[in-house]
């Protein structure tokens, strides 16, 4: 259950209308690593965890992501509010209003135009938000993982805008909602850290012939080694030969077949069969002008092959 309080968790202060910045804005409104996307995600991950702790957290947080959604939203419609006038009421003649909101690499004329300048659940690029932003996958181990990237994705967001505007108030309120992205992501953290073990995600383990081993499957200039591909913890493989059928069989897709399945598939194979003995003239060589066919013979465009000549079909 969810009840509003109509004061924001932070206080939102714009100095002037902006429309370019508020479509800009929008990224953190509708976008991939905005906050709807978040407080979804979250969300979901809640009502499945069956962990009471981590249920807790993830409650928390996910209804704070919406808090966020809704400074993201207010910033949106405070940036919009001359335009939504002037846009509403025509002030202006239709040249002057459409410079306004096209004008100087302002791009924001899709948004004022279709919703009136208010908070569209698009991204910047007028994008509709998708729940395929939500990449949850229902393990804890992984999932804590994907969320700690996530806060890292919108705290690097949330810096490109800061870095966008002058205004000291959005400015404020921006700096808020990137160090809660920290605040997030350090309580991620030390919950997928409360599992023991949590590497590699999951319940089974890995291959202990292959969980070690780095193939070099791009080689030549710039190759680099490090602590990701070298010392006592990794098995480094550059030979090609040995990169190859890893598993010690033949390298080859096999399948076991019923036998009436192996004839039917041998009759396929027989009725299909090429033949390379055959080099027959095509279409193409013939449309391309004089061509040496493959007995030697030449053909200009529009004449007839001699008596004798291969026939084409």
């Amino acid at each position: 259950m969810f009840a509003h309080n109509k004061r924001l968790q932070y206080t939102v202060r714009v100095s002037e209308p902006n429309p370019g910045l508020a479509n800009l804005m929008l990224e953190q409104f509708g976008g991939p690593q905005g906050e709807l996307a978040a407080a979804m995600r979250y969300f979901t991950q809640a009502v499945g965890e069956d962990d009471a702790g981590r249920k807790d957290m993830l409650f928390d947080i996910a209804t704070e992501e919406l808090s966020h959604l809704e400074v993201i939203g207010h910033i949106v419609a405070m940036l919009n509010k001359g335009a939504k006038g002037e846009l509403a009421e025509a002030v202006d003649s239709e040249a002057e209003l459409y410079r306004k909101i096209q004008g100087a690499g302002n791009d924001s004329h899709v948004t004022q135009v279709l919703y009136g300048g208010g908070p569209a659940l698009v991204n910047s690029a007028g994008v509709p938000w998708t729940a395929a932003y939500i990449d949850t996958i229902g393990e804890p181990t992984a999932d804590l993982r994907s969320n700690i990237a996530a806060e890292a994705r919108a705290k690097i967001v949330y810096e490109r805008l800061i870095a966008l505007t002058d205004d000291p108030g959005v400015k404020e309120a921006l700096g808020f909602l990137m160090t809660r992205e920290i605040a997030h992501q350090k309580s991620f953290e030390k919950a997928l850290y409360t599992i023991a073990p949590n590497f590699p995600p999951g319940k089974m383990p890995g291959d202990p012939r292959f969980a070690n081993t780095y193939f070099n499957m791009s080689q030549g200039a710039g190759e680099v080694r490090g602590p990701w591909n070298q010392g006592e913890n990794w098995d480094f493989i550059s030979d090609r030969e040995k990169q190859m059928a890893v598993d010690g069989g033949s390298g080859e897709a096999e399948v076991k077949l019923a036998a009436k399945d192996i004839d039917l598939l041998k009759q396929m194979a027989d009725r299909t069969m090429s033949d390379p003995s055959i080099d027959p003239p095509t279409g193409a060589e013939l449309g391309m002008g004089n061509q040496t066919l493959a007995d030697g013979m030449t053909v200009s465009p529009g004449a007839q092959p001699s008596p004798g000549a291969p026939k084409l079909h």
